[in-house]
């Protein structure tokens, strides 16, 4: 395992005051999902499953401390019943400390830990996802749920959620909200993903629902120091018109877009000091070209371009955010971050579920310029 970078306990880097110590190197607040996964076999077909933990805040948590030795949390609603028995088995499978409000399931409607149902695809056939979220504990999770005080009372130096959490309900947001700000007090730095759904906004606020997104993400967003997300989350989670670009845009790798929205994002949020995103051109479900840009303190950063043989979609940006976040909290050149953020998504399409099979020296020999070649 790579040694940390030697840091003073309070430094600034990437423009940013950070802690080198603290009892949690990061935790999340999000909702616990379970993702049944039928292969390759389309639903309507399937008679039988894999079952993954999952949930986009879980999944960095889970990634930072499985394959990076971060030590890491989740804050979290679990349901106690069998369902949850499994997903809480996985989350300490993977070296994540719970951090949960409980509910009692009444043995008929809930409340539930919801249900992700997605088949992988194949080729010219692509991946099918739906959900099934009704009840679910996760949206009940309301401000005044975690002691923030006391999770913090060691220190915290990353503190992160996402859009997926933020559309569930009216006090999802609010809940965010309130770890963010104790985080920030405690030393954290503080990190939000667009994810911006359609489907789920629109649930909550009918055809108001890109308004709707903006007004809530927005108040997030002026709580953060750094944002993932692409042009449609920008556009669509925070109301960014973006540039005129000159020409029909090349391909989805070209980050011209991208970076032309980011002096309307300081503008609006100065707090903002880093932007990233992944860029992925699908040829089909198999076949990807993959690559990843930042914006950090000023400064534009491209990772190289690379082609994947895709094996699981999912969990492919959970897995670049957390080896990008990895990359800054253990003080690497920004270039190096965004390298290992790369690697690490990359690797994590070639393995079934939504969290890492990786080891750090594979990720850091991949942001190197690695190949496939057998290990011996």
């Amino acid at each position: 395992m790579a040694k940390r970078q030697k840091m003073e306990k309070v430094v600034t880097r990437y423009g940013i005051e950070m802690l080198s110590e603290a009892d949690i190197d990061f935790c999340s607040v999000g909702a616990l999902v379970h993702r049944m996964d039928p292969g390759i076999i389309p639903w309507r077909k399937a008679n039988k499953v894999d079952i993954h933990v999952s949930g986009g805040e879980f999944n960095c948590s889970a990634n930072l401390a499985d394959c990076f030795g971060l030590k890491t949390a989740v804050a979290t609603a679990m349901v106690d019943y069998p369902i949850g028995q499994l997903i809480n088995e996985r989350v300490r499978a993977m070296g994540v400390r719970p951090i949960y409000k409980h509910f009692t399931h009444n043995g008929v409607n809930g409340p539930n830990m919801a249900t992700v149902l997605s088949d992988q695809g194949k080729g010219v056939r692509a991946p099918v996802v739906f959900y099934n979220r009704s009840n679910e504990a996760g949206a009940m999770l309301k401000p005044g749920d975690f002691d923030w005080s006391s999770i913090f009372a060691g220190g915290c130096r990353w503190f992160h959620s996402g859009g997926i959490f933020s559309a569930l309900s009216d006090t999802t947001p609010e809940l965010i909200i309130e770890g963010m700000k104790a985080a920030k007090a405690a030393g954290a730095v503080v990190s939000f993903d667009l994810n911006y759904r359609a489907k789920l906004w629109k649930l909550i606020a009918g055809d108001n629902a890109e308004a709707k997104a903006v007004e809530v993400m927005s108040r997030i967003v002026a709580c953060c120091d750094v944002i993932v997300g692409n042009e449609e989350d920008l556009q669509k989670g925070l109301g960014f018109k973006g540039p005129e670009v000159e020409g029909e845009k090349k391909s989805k790798l070209d980050p011209t877009a991208f970076f032309g929205m980011i002096d309307e994002v300081t503008a609006k949020f100065p707090n903002i000091k880093i932007v990233a995103t992944t860029l992925r051109e699908v040829h089909n479900t198999n076949s990807h070209t993959w690559s990843a840009v930042a914006w950090i303190d000023g400064k534009t950063y491209t990772a190289p371009t690379c082609e994947l043989n895709v094996h699981d979609r999912v969990g492919g940006g959970d897995g670049f955010a957390s080896g990008f976040f990895y990359g800054l909290l253990n003080g690497e050149d920004p270039e190096q971050a965004l390298r290992l953020g790369w690697a690490h998504g990359a690797l994590l399409t070639t393995y079934p579920g939504d969290t890492t099979m990786a080891t750090i020296s594979e990720v850091e020999a991949f942001a190197q310029g690695g190949s496939a070649r057998i290990q011996r």
